[in-house]
Order: C-alpha cells, then structure tokens, then sequence
C-alpha cells in the first residue's frame, strides 16, 4: 500500500505561514513525523501563495524536506512551471500530484511525467468537469491510462484517482468510487488507483471513523495507494491489519513488524 502524507500543504492553517516564512525546522519535523508513521511520499503543496511565488516555495519544499530525509515527494501542484524546477532539484522518483484530461493540463505536464519517468496521479476529470457517475469516471479513467501509455509512460507509473466526494452531499457518492476503484483495477491490470481519502467525511463529525473505515472498504476493491494522513496511528493500524488479511503482506511480515513495535496495540 502506496502512503502519501498529506501534511504538507499550504491550504492548512499550521503549514501556511511556515511555508511563507520558511520554517525550515517545523517542515522538517512535519515531514520526519509521516516518514516516521509509514508514509512512502510526502506532499508538498504551495499553491495557495499564487502562480509567481508557488516555484520558489516548492522548490524550497523539496530542497528542505529531502535535505534531513530520505524520501521521494509529491509534487503537488497542476503548474508545470513549479513542477519543472522542482523535478530538477528532486533526488529519486517524484509523483506529479496530479494531471487530467483537462486538455490544458494534460498538454503540460504530460512531458514532465514522460521525460522525468515519474509517478503520476491521473484524475478523473475533464473539460466538462469532475464526474460523479460511476460510467463518466470509468470513461475518463480509460482515456487517461490509453494516452499516457500511448506517450510512453509505464503502466506502472499511472495512479488513476477516482475522486471521492464527501457522502454528507450525497450518500452514493461513496460507493460509486468503490465501484470505480473495482472496475478499474481489474480493467487494466498493472495500473494502481489512488484516493484522497479525507475527502469522504468533509461536513460530517468524528472524521477520522469515517476516513478508517472507508479506507478499509476501499482497499478491499483493489486500491493500493492513498493520500491521507499517516500520523493518524488507527488508520495505519487498520491500513496494516487490512493489508495482510487482503494478502498483500507475505507471510504477515509487515504486521509482525508492526506488532513489534507498537504500532498495533492502541489502547
């Protein structure tokens, strides 16, 4: 299971004005915690700062975050002029969070994604907007994985995100991506499929039992990496637990792992 840790982003109250000022001591701590919970990536996002000062600051991100750890990032922006500088400066395999078929941002990035050989996280939308139908997100889920792959990107590389849409609007839009997360796993074998999982409870109370819970569901049709909050110790426990029994952890070593150190054992 793919952990992205989502901390690091410019549209939260705590990170917005270390970004600005560039709190190089508190970013690093925020980053060390999410490695330290299991995350596989960390995102880092400065979009909220505008066009002119976002390259600058996400660059600054990644300099500082893989300057006191070893860790690949999730360039999270859909502004190829901060992405490319930031690629420059990334050690390792980058994830470029996130194209579309957005003809616009397909056209842009898709060369950084092509000629870096990064990740990517490819989501369901388009010009017409971001679908809520299981039919319209398995059509552009297709078009995605047929013209990246037609451009040279390995199937490997493809992370088709679904979207989830809080269920407080509309109680099927849970299922819908369950579905959809289902049908796409088994229509392309070889792809993965991501979420951002916080999505699923915005507007409703106690958060964190709905994001758990869902993302067991979720992980059960087939996803295998996610944008979430890793330092949330029972969704990771639960991600562990699922993982083995979904067979994913051979012979359990990563639960036993776990169990050893504590990771488990919550109360």
């Amino acid at each position: 299971m793919l952990i992205i840790g989502e901390r690091i982003n410019a549209s939260r109250k705590r990170i917005a004005p270390a970004v600005e000022n560039k709190d190089a001591g508190f970013i690093i701590q925020e980053a060390g915690m999410q490695i330290e919970a299991g995350a596989d990536y960390v995102d880092a996002n400065a979009g909220t700062f505008g066009p002119e000062r976002e390259p600058g600051l996400l660059c600054w991100l990644v300099e500082t975050i893989q300057g006191s750890h070893e860790c690949r990032i999730s360039l999270d922006s859909p502004n190829p002029a901060a992405i490319e500088p930031a690629l420059k400066l990334h050690k390792g395999k980058a994830l470029i969070n996130s194209i579309s078929l957005e003809t616009a941002r397909f056209d842009s990035l898709l060369p950084l994604v092509r000629d870096h050989g990064t990740d990517v996280i490819a989501m369901c939308a388009d010009d017409q907007g971001m679908p809520t139908d299981l039919e319209n997100k398995l059509r552009i889920a297709g078009t995605l994985v047929e013209k990246l792959t037609a451009a040279g990107v390995p199937l490997e590389n493809i992370y088709v995100d679904p979207l989830v849409y809080p269920i407080s609007t509309d109680h099927s839009y849970g299922t819908v991506v369950l579905q959809a997360i289902e049908r796409i796993m088994t229509g392309f074998p070889g792809v993965h499929t991501s979420i951002g999982l916080s999505n699923v409870s915005y507007g409703l109370p106690f958060r964190f039992q709905l994001n758990q819970m869902f993302m067991v569901l979720a992980m059960g049709r087939g996803l295998d990496a996610a944008i979430l909050d890793p330092t949330d110790k029972r969704l990771m426990a639960n991600v562990i637990t699922a993982s083995a029994l979904l067979g994913r952890d051979e012979f359990c070593m990563k639960y036993l792992e776990a169990h050893q150190g504590g990771k488990l054992d919550l109360e």
